[in-house]
């Protein structure tokens, strides 16, 4: 940085400093408030995802379906105040919800000017992540389908109560709720689902519609006001920005507040910008072989939720994306079902929150490792059988997206294809017993590595429907910075580490950055045979880590070779190869050869090339917040390369 840049970084930053002191007195002086009389005789114009003028045939399927005694049991479980947010376990919070509250550490932010507040601590064990789930509201849908089933006025007034509060304690601009535009368009999305299940309660005046919608609109035009693409890469957050733009513009429609000083932005600004960005950051946030960039398997999740609820909801308006839009999103479902293991959960490679936009099904109970929720609403809307086989188990997410879901034949449809997505850097190997997903690519936003790992050329088996070898995921973010550290390095990972060297480097306080040095590439694929080598060891200690796998009838060959930097040589250094296994799996040494028992499945381990080789405990994260503890084969070596042979039967 040159002298003139460092004096115009500082002047910026005191130019934003004074702006958000003026600001903050500003408004303590002088509230932001949109008269709710404004919104007196406002009515909805567009439709929603779901039809509330049939909710008897959404009733009907849920009765049919057996559903309805877990959804009124869930909404009791939120009128009670109980929730299980990242890892807290089920919870009393009280009668009076905490909004401004990470209730897991009992940190509390003082409401103050949203620019004034400080979010992350890394040395408290403070997580900004709690209060912002609890305020996303994401368990009003639930709220919604038991007062539908049940017609129980309880659960209007819960959700009256809870909005009540929420706007009282959280005045617009004026509390860590405010801190995000990511959480405040779910939350906006969320609100508007309930309206539509809870306008035609009696119990609920127009008075409480009219605060509501008032808020709602200051949502819009605080996301206009704070969009989330200023940073070097957008991600999922500008995206869930633009969802949510797009959901207020659909909402109100052509409605328009003219009071003086009120009109800052507008619904349909809203709505046009934000189809506009959409379109755009399609093909900015996902490869052409449809993989998100941001080389994480949740967040592709969560980018595809967002952006096919969005284009369900803009085609039932008369609003389309262009073909290439659909043809994109459509091929980020493919991706989601050819890295689907034969039991229909997912790895969880890279970073994962527990990030959802709309849970319209399994409130308290959604598994975070399984997408078929998105394949079962895709396959209606992409007519795509495939998807439907897919998501048959969760038929209930596809009757809120996309109605009452076709009938689908139950047939053994187990994916026994081979997948390369070569820009997502993950390569699927199959056969009728076993699955071997290989990380193998560019870390995330084009080598930025936000939500990356030291992944490179680690691997997930599955064998006769068991894990054998897994990720470990990810744990938490800022409320540990150690354990975030431990859960994306190398040693963490089914790969291997050279000395004491990482993959790639990243800072103890830099959470969210890992500068690409590993360069992964793969050398050749044929779906019975991988190659790939990575660089991250370069410049460290001269040495290339190339891995080969090979799936064969009974077997999975993985052979590792450190090779000298430009030369066909292999070099002797000191080297970890570690092996993640499941939770509950019993390994035992039997000389050369391990045996491992998981589950109903027993494996031999033979290991060729090792000095020594133990097991350590070892971590493992299926949800954000939950660690489990497992063990992990760790294979100690100084010559040139490993040959490990996972046999079954």
């Amino acid at each position: 940085m040159t002298p003139h840049e460092a004096v115009l970084k500082v002047a910026s930053k005191v130019l934003d400093e004074t702006r958000n002191t003026y600001m903050s007195l500003r408004i303590r002086f002088a509230p932001i408030v949109l008269d709710p009389f404004h919104f007196e005789g406002f009515t909805v114009a567009g439709r929603f995802l779901f039809d509330s003028m049939n909710k008897d045939r959404y009733i009907a399927f849920l009765r049919n379906e057996g559903l309805d005694a877990e959804i009124i049991r869930q909404a009791d479980i939120v009128c009670a105040h109980q929730f299980d947010l990242l890892g807290s376990g089920m919870t009393d919070l009280g009668a009076n919800l905490p909004w401004h509250v990470d209730f897991k550490s009992g940190y509390r932010w003082e409401p103050r000017y949203y620019k004034k507040i400080r979010t992350v601590d890394l040395f408290s064990r403070a997580d900004v992540k709690v209060p912002w789930e609890l305020s996303r509201f994401q368990h009003a849908f639930t709220l919604g389908k038991a007062y539908w089933l049940t017609g129980n006025e309880k659960y209007a007034l819960e959700f009256q109560a809870q909005a009540e509060d929420w706007l009282r304690e959280n005045p617009p601009a004026m509390s860590v709720n405010w801190t995000c535009a990511m959480d405040v368009a779910i939350r906006a999305v969320n609100w508007i689902s309930a309206v539509y299940f809870f306008r035609d309660s009696p119990l609920l005046d127009n008075a409480f519609w009219n605060r509501l919608n008032a808020s709602l609109y200051l949502h819009g035009q605080f996301i206009m006001n704070n969009l989330e693409n200023t940073d070097e890469h957008t991600g999922n957050h500008y995206m869930s920005n633009l969802a949510g733009l797009i959901g207020l513009g659909l909402y109100f429609g052509e409605f328009v507040v003219t009071a003086p000083g009120k009109c800052r932005s507008g619904p349909k600004e809203w709505l046009d910008f934000g189809v506009r960005e959409m379109e755009k950051e399609m093909f900015v946030q996902v490869h052409e072989d449809g993989a998100s960039y941001e080389a994480s398997t949740s967040y592709h999740r969560l980018v595809a939720e967002l952006l096919l609820v969005s284009a369900i909801w803009c085609a039932r308006n008369g609003i389309f994306f262009s073909a290439r839009f659909m043809k994109r999103l459509e091929e980020m479902h493919d991706f989601m079902l050819s890295v689907m293991k034969p039991d229909g959960r997912t790895p969880m490679f890279g970073d994962a929150d527990d990030g959802r936009y709309l849970i319209t099904a399994r409130y308290g109970s959604w598994e975070r490792c399984d997408f078929r929720f998105l394949l079962a609403a895709a396959g209606e809307f992409f007519g795509r059988e495939d998807f439907r086989q897919a998501g048959r188990s969760m038929c209930e997410d596809a009757l809120w997206l996309t109605g009452p879901p076709s009938m689908v034949q139950l047939l053994d449809a187990r994916n026994t294809d081979p997948a390369a997505f070569p820009h997502g850097g993950f390569y699927v190997m199959r056969n009728h017993k076993a699955y071997c997903l290989i990380r193998c690519g560019e870390l995330s936003f084009h080598g930025h590595g936000a939500h990356s790992h030291n992944d490179q050329l680690s691997f997930e088996l599955q064998v006769e429907g068991q894990d054998v070898i897994v990720d470990p995921g990810t744990y938490v973010y800022s409320a540990d910075f150690h354990q975030r550290n431990l859960f994306r390095s190398t040693g963490m990972h089914s790969t291997i580490k050279v000395g004491r060297h990482e993959q790639n480097d990243f800072g103890e306080h830099e959470l969210f950055l890992m500068r690409e040095q590993t360069f992964a590439k793969c050398n050749a694929f044929t779906g019975e045979y991988f190659s790939g080598s990575h660089f991250g060891y370069t410049e460290k200690c001269g040495v290339i880590h190339r891995r080969d796998f090979y799936l064969r009838s009974g077997e999975l060959e993985v052979v590792d070779r450190l090779e000298l930097s430009g030369q066909e040589s292999a070099a002797a250094v000191d080297y970890t190869a570690c092996f993640v296994l499941p939770p509950g799996t019993l390994a035992v040494s039997m000389g050369g050869t391990w045996e491992l028992q998981c589950g109903a499945v027993r494996l031999e381990l033979i290991l060729q090339g090792a000095d020594e080789a133990g097991l350590q405990e070892a971590w493992v994260s299926p949800r954000y917040g939950v660690r489990e503890s497992s063990l992990k084969l760790c294979v100690r070596g100084s010559g040139q390369g490993l040959r490990a042979l996972f046999r079954w039967t």
